[in-house]
């Protein structure tokens, strides 16, 4: 009895009949499946209103006839206050032509000028009123500050290291506070600066946080000009990043809310080709100011103008900003919906138009506050959804890799660099601005060969590219010094990794962030992406002196050769390709298995070598996608390509 005692589970169990346990054991099971099969639903569910939310964030107004988009129009004059007759009939049509913009001519009740200036949308994007090339210019401005702000210390460092006591090649404490005073900016911007944008926006809006940005890059620049220790100069250059963290974040944003779709792709690549001019113009305020003498009581006066020269476009922003519309969707945020229709009527040439994207614009803002309600956590849901996790990481690894893959070493270093090659310090300077020059000349490009040739092909291209020009230019210091080719290859490896990072690493990584995240968490993936790449900028700037130190030219310039390849491998096998796809096409490509990516990768490259270097005729292989048909026939209404693609409209 005992022994059979001890086979008899306790508790409820204990008493029953013979086979009343196994039944037990049937009922617990039958509970845990009806608990996973609930959490499933419970899954499914918060699956399908992601879904939802992608959709009609992509196509809000999808499935409404034009009367009922008629209709809605005049309730969102009703519930804002809009009573003229004109404004009414405007949200009217205009609410219709946010719903199928491809379609405007369909709808009757337009006069000829308002057909006439939507055609030239399509015909000619860059016919805008002045009041938004004003506001390009005032973003065009805040890029070269930014530019500016990274260069100017290129030419300046080589005289303020040797006044602050910091200029011994062989020390490495001088070598690391080198690079640390070079740093500070970006260890701000990552560890404080790029968090108070949202905060900065929300009290001051994207003008008053532009105005206050550039207010305090050019205070800190002014500050630097004035600095006699190197700690001192650390605090003027550390509070530099205070202006330079929100002015990055904000002012691309500031010009695609102020901007009409079709235009915002090509905003948010002029960033990044504004940078480059300020860079370039960086390396002009070393030059111009290399020959100034000391003036009684003032030590050093040329560098001190060189750092501070980088306040002048950041005054002329603080000047002109105020003279430029607020942005429409900031004023929608703060429910002040008057105002941000008299905004964006300065924007645009009709009312119909104007009407049309503030209708659109507070349509997607509401859809954006719901989803924000959807399941759980949003950080969280980066590492629990696979299509998030997946876009995460390919987000990661361009941010990352434009940093490693090593130009702000050069953008930063580059007197130095020509200096230990051999130039004299004013041909270095000299040297360093035709770096700037190829930099901004071969951005340009960028503008075609994105969308063209695509991010991946673009960055399998360059990457090998660019590893190859490094380890060029890394060996050339092997060359004799007294042979004229000593200098002559190190000056060429370097213009030449300009030539194919400019189009490649340079514009590619924040195009790529901006549409591989779906909308209803993308603020959170930008800021993500932002501050890696300012941490890791912080990283080059503070240890190239010291590698250069303890490696050699040889050893810095292969180290980053190194990881170009590294970055090559790393997008052959995690980034899909995002060019020209629709937000459905975009899930259903992040949203496959890691190890899919990763074959298809391996037998891309395969293919790549067989095919074209070998010269056989293979079939391509199939690109990874998981497309899930229920969630497709659910959202036939609001999934539709459109006639041409426009990936601008996404971004």
């Amino acid at each position: 009895m005992a022994s059979n005692s001890g086979d008899v589970p306790s508790g409820v169990g204990e008493k029953t009949e013979k086979g009343h346990p196994r039944k037990v054991s049937n009922f617990s099971e039958a509970s845990q499946v009806e608990n996973r099969a609930s959490q499933d639903n419970i899954l499914d569910g918060e699956e399908r209103e992601r879904i939802e939310a992608s959709a009609k964030l992509e196509n809000p107004l999808g499935g409404l006839t034009a009367e009922q988009l008629g209709q809605r129009g005049e309730e969102f004059c009703a519930k804002h206050g809009f009573t003229s007759e004109e404004d009414i009939r405007a949200f009217r049509l205009g609410a219709m032509i946010a719903g199928n913009m491809n379609q405007y001519d369909t709808i009757d009740g337009l006069t000829a000028r308002e057909r006439e200036v939507l055609d030239r949308e399509l015909t000619h994007r860059w016919s805008n009123p002045p009041m938004l090339y004003a506001v390009i210019v005032i973003c065009s401005l805040c890029a070269a500050v930014q530019g500016m702000d990274e260069t100017v210390v290129n030419g300046a460092q080589g005289f303020y290291k040797t006044q602050f006591g910091i200029g011994d090649s062989n020390s490495q404490r001088d070598s690391w506070l080198l690079g640390l005073v070079n740093a500070a900016p970006y260890i701000c911007c990552a560890v404080a600066g790029c968090w108070l944008t949202e905060p900065m926006n929300k009290v001051f809006g994207r003008r008053g946080t532009v105005f206050v940005s550039c207010l305090i890059s050019a205070a800190a620049c002014f500050w630097q000009g004035f600095t006699n220790t190197w700690w001192h100069m650390f605090i003027a250059r550390f509070a530099l990043g205070f202006g330079i963290g929100p002015k990055s974040a904000t002012t691309p944003i500031f010009a695609a809310e102020c901007s009409p779709p079709k235009l915002r792709g090509a905003l948010v690549m002029q960033w990044q080709m504004w940078t480059a001019f300020g860079i370039m113009i960086g390396y002009v305020m070393d030059l111009a100011f290399y020959e100034v003498p000391d003036l009684s009581g003032i030590i050093g006066l040329n560098w001190r103008l060189m750092m501070g020269s980088a306040l002048i476009p950041a005054v002329l922003v603080c000047c002109m900003v105020y003279f430029t519309p607020e942005s429409p969707r900031w004023y929608l945020t703060k429910n002040r919906h008057l105002d941000a229709y008299k905004s964006i009527c300065r924007l645009r040439f009709e009312k119909v138009q104007a009407a049309r994207d503030l209708f659109y614009m507070d349509t997607l803002l509401q859809i954006e506050k719901e989803t924000m309600k959807i399941g759980q956590s949003k950080i969280k849901e980066f590492l629990t959804i696979r299509r998030n996790r997946n876009a995460m990481l390919a987000s990661e690894i361009v941010m990352f890799m434009q940093q490693f893959c090593g130009v702000n070493a050069i953008a930063y270093y580059s007197t130095e660099i020509f200096i230990d090659s051999g130039f004299s310090t004013q041909s270095a300077l000299v040297a360093s601005l035709g770096f700037g020059i190829v930099n901004f000349l071969f951005a340009l490009p960028a503008f075609y060969t994105i969308d063209t040739f695509g991010r991946r092909k673009l960055l399998l291209t360059t990457f090998p590219l660019m590893s190859i020009f490094l380890f060029f230019t890394g060996f050339s210091f092997w060359i004799p010094e007294n042979s004229t080719a000593h200098i002559g290859c190190i000056a060429l490896g370097i213009y030449l990794y300009g030539v194919v990072y400019s189009p490649g690493e340079g514009p590619v990584p924040f195009t790529y962030s901006a549409e591989a995240y779906p909308l209803y968490i993308r603020p959170i993936g930008m800021s993500l992406a932002t501050a890696t790449t300012w941490l890791f900028n912080s990283v080059i700037s503070l240890t190239w002196p010291a590698m250069v130190q303890a490696w050699t030219a040889q050893g810095a310039f292969s180290w980053y050769a190194a990881w170009n390849i590294i970055g090559f491998i790393l997008v052959l096998l995690f980034l899909p390709e995002t060019k020209e796809k629709t937000l459905e096409e975009l899930d259903a490509v992040f949203n496959v298995p890691l190890r899919s990516l990763v074959r298809y990768g391996i037998a891309e490259f395969f293919y790549f070598w067989g095919h074209y270097i070998l010269r056989r005729d293979i079939a391509p292989p199939k690109v990874p996608s998981a497309v899930d048909p229920e969630s497709l026939k659910y959202h036939e209404h609001q999934y539709s390509k459109e006639k041409a693609h426009d990936a601008t409209n996404r971004v």
